[in-house]
């Protein structure tokens, strides 16, 4: 459909509605009145009466019932406005996806939303053109940058993080020899190896599954932030600051101090999984209770939560009276991937690729959660529901993770903010891009804990918490001017 050339109608929603500016949706029965267009749209008249009413010949009945659901959508939100400028408002207000609302009437939904930001970012680009008021702003991205091309510079960065990772220790082993161990090991060559088999253990027994576990936390991480940024609809939520983290941290301490097998060699992530599970739906419970769930009472019931476990999880291991267990159960909390074995990294290997998986299953309920529950509703989708099952899957992976790698904070609120700049907001690519690029960023920070202060090692905690609270700063900043 041939969209209006108007600028005071650029920023409405799709078909008639749109080509009336901001008469609102009861613009749809009267856009072929030139009387009506030209009173709202242009004071002179003739040229946009004539536009306005080829806009509405055009329209078909699809576009009429389009009109009609953004309103219904628009009263289910609180407008009790039936027409002027206040209507157009409210139409424009459920976070910016006004349009996608409507075009889902008639295309996949998912696809609507991501046409509605393109649409949008499109509209605000353009001299002159304005905003209905309430809009969102559109979400920042790279639309110059195709997104095969992202994928493959984060691939190969991974592929180049994880070379140097293996490669670099207190015994260096060439990168060719790397390779070398790593395809005789998959297929063994009939002729004899240029390496020493010292050197083959390193590379396969000792360092190649840190690097992979590094690579896997990063990765579930960076998604798990991801995802949980959209389901409570709020930029700062991450795995950390809603207190998931420190709830799983409690649950591995518990079994750590107290020696407990309930569960035998799965006893570390159970427990850890449980804990998670357990402040994940008490922040939640917490923020809405009293009324609406907002940003304000997201955050201070998980940094809450998240001081109450961790001053919990401190008690537990200062309390131990078995030295050996105590320094252990601190290093743990600080974060870090030292000791890791090939049985100890099955385990959170299933947990992500499954998380991940069911998460890219469900991107287009995740894409609708951006236009606000009432739009989701309206859409079909049970919010609650959808919510409690992505909520226990989140706690799954991050209780997993948590149980072999200790806290890592920042991976889980830094890496989404940096994927929306790079792909946008839509999960069909940002959910892929978070894992790449989560898992590339704490393969490098485990090197660089490894090798800072050589031969002895800091936790990798420490080192993403200094570099991700400054660059995180500086992206607030970045967003804000």
């Amino acid at each position: 459909m041939t969209r209006p050339t108007d600028p005071t109608g650029a920023a409405g929603a799709t078909g008639a509605a749109v080509a009336t500016g901001v008469t609102g949706v009861t613009g749809v029965t009267g856009a072929g009145d030139p009387a009506r267009a030209d009173g709202v749209t242009d004071p002179t008249g003739a040229a946009v009466a004539a536009e306005v009413t080829a806009t509405a010949d055009v329209t078909d009945a699809t576009s009429v019932a389009v009109a009609a659901r953004a309103a219904r959508v628009t009263r289910a939100s609180g407008s009790t406005e039936a027409s002027g400028s206040t209507e157009a408002s409210g139409v424009t207000e459920a976070s910016g996806v006004t349009e996608a609302v409507g075009a889902t009437e008639a295309v996949d939904a998912a696809a609507a939303v991501d046409a509605a930001e393109r649409t949008k970012a499109a509209a605000t680009g353009r001299p002159g053109a304005r905003t209905a008021p309430g809009a969102a702003a559109p979400v920042p991205g790279r639309p110059g940058v195709p997104y095969p091309l992202v994928l493959a510079l984060l691939g190969a960065l991974v592929v180049v993080s994880a070379t140097f990772g293996i490669a670099t220790g207190s015994i260096s082993v060439p990168a060719d020899q790397v390779w070398g161990i790593l395809l005789h090991r998959v297929h063994p060559a009939p002729a004899d190896p240029t390496w020493t088999p010292v050197r083959e253990t390193i590379v396969i027994d000792v360092r190649l599954p840190r690097v992979l576990l590094a690579g896997v936390v990063g990765a579930g991480l960076a998604v798990s932030g991801m995802a949980l940024q959209a389901l409570v609809r709020n930029p700062l939520a991450d795995p950390m600051l809603l207190g998931v983290s420190s709830g799983a941290s409690v649950g591995a301490v518990l079994v750590v101090v107290f020696n407990l097998t309930l569960f035998g060699a799965f006893s570390l992530p159970v427990a850890a999984f449980l804990g998670a599970l357990a402040a994940l739906v008490a922040v939640y419970l917490l923020a809405r209770s009293g009324g609406r769930m907002t940003t304000v009472r997201l955050v201070l019931a998980g940094v809450a939560t998240a001081e109450v476990l961790s001053a919990l999880a401190s008690f537990l291991i200062v309390t131990s009276d078995d030295p050996h267990k105590t320094q252990s159960a601190l290093r743990w909390m600080l974060g870090g991937l030292a000791g890791t074995t090939w049985t100890v990294l099955w385990i959170p290997v299933g947990a992500v690729l499954l998380g991940t998986a069911v998460l890219l299953g469900v991107c287009r309920p995740l894409n609708l959660l951006l236009a606000g529950e009432e739009a989701a509703v309206a859409l079909g989708l049970d919010v609650h529901r959808f919510r409690a099952a992505l909520f226990t899957l989140v706690a799954l992976m991050i209780g997993t993770i948590v149980a072999v790698s200790g806290q890592i904070g920042f991976v889980g609120l830094i890496m989404p903010h940096v994927v929306r700049l790079l792909v946008g907001a839509d999960h069909r690519r940002a959910l892929p891009t978070a894992a790449l690029l989560g898992a590339a960023f704490l393969i490098a920070a485990d090197l660089a804990a490894r090798t800072a202060m050589s031969p002895e090692e800091i936790p990798v905690g420490i080192l993403t918490a200094l570099v991700g609270g400054p660059f995180f700063l500086w992206l607030m900043r970045r967003r804000t001017t």
